[in-house]
């Protein structure tokens, strides 16, 4: 039964579509890239590289499927200001460069990337809808919208929740709504579905929390684990976590698989440079 059962969860993977990530070294983790028709949490502390990924995910995403892409354009929604427009630039200059024939000549990358702003988990849940009508609308254009980044999540529930049963539950029910609404949309127009999240200390005794394949997460020499708990842990399909060490001036990056119903344990060492972020072979 279980050799039946990781028969069935291949054939679902090799059916489904990915995005590459603009790195062959990470693509080969994800067996491919970043599926559709799911959510894939990217967690990691502040500067461990978590929207370098998304804004190098949304530019590939415009590449043919031959090149890893899905020949879509893209929704990026922020919750953290200001956006880094200038880096997006700095990407896609660097994607231009390195794929001069295989993107629409006629106009900008940019231009295929669609940015939205919201400040609160109730401004997201009244979105929704919003966004299931730009769908549709894109869907005729040249370049339909494939891929949806969320950045990041736990912005959206930093300071307006306690502790309180009634806080815990609203809490718990926009989990559900915002991510029940980007499934939905995620299997309805096979969109590849981003979101980020944040990490807060790991507290002992609280192993409720471990979720995947590691005892424990330990980044910039602490341990910690992702935000919003076990309740949004069950929202999303993957988890990806990326964890930094800095010895002086040296900062030493890495990307792991914490938990997919199709992909085994996997870790890399990664850089970030002015042209992107790229994996290290062999570490």
């Amino acid at each position: 039964m279980k050799r039946e059962a990781q028969n069935l969860l291949q054939k679902v993977d090799e059916k489904s579509e990915k995005c590459t990530v603009g790195c062959p070294i990470l693509d080969r983790n994800l067996n491919g890239g970043i599926p559709t028709k799911s959510i894939t949490e990217v967690v990691g502390e502040s500067g461990s590289g978590k929207t370098q990924i998304c804004l190098q995910l949304v530019l590939s995403a415009q590449l043919p499927p031959s090149h890893g892409g899905l020949n879509g354009s893209s929704l990026y929604i922020y919750t953290e200001y200001p956006f880094p427009i200038r880096r997006l630039k700095q990407l896609s200059l660097s994607l231009l460069s390195s794929h001069p024939n295989h993107l629409l000549s006629s106009s900008d990358p940019l231009s295929r990337i669609i940015l939205r702003g919201i400040s609160s988990a109730e401004n997201f849940v009244e979105l929704l809808p919003d966004i299931e009508l730009c769908l549709r609308y894109w869907k005729s254009r040249l370049l339909p919208i494939r891929v949806i980044v969320v950045d990041s999540i736990a912005a959206l529930f930093r300071s307006e929740f306690g502790n309180c049963c009634f806080d815990l539950k609203r809490r718990s029910s926009l989990f559900f709504k915002i991510s029940g609404g980007l499934k939905l949309l995620a299997e309805r127009f096979g969109l590849v579905v981003v979101v980020t999240n944040q990490v807060v200390d790991f507290i002992e005794g609280n192993e409720s929390v471990r979720i995947g394949n590691f005892s424990e997460l330990c980044s910039s020499g602490r341990r910690v684990c992702p935000a919003l708990g076990i309740s949004w842990a069950n929202c999303v399909n993957s988890r990806i976590f990326l964890s930094k060490d800095q010895t002086g001036i040296k900062i030493t990056r890495f990307s792991s698989l914490l938990f997919a119903p199709h992909l085994p344990l996997s870790s890399s060492q990664f850089v970030i440079t002015e042209k992107g972020l790229f994996g290290v072979e062999n570490v």
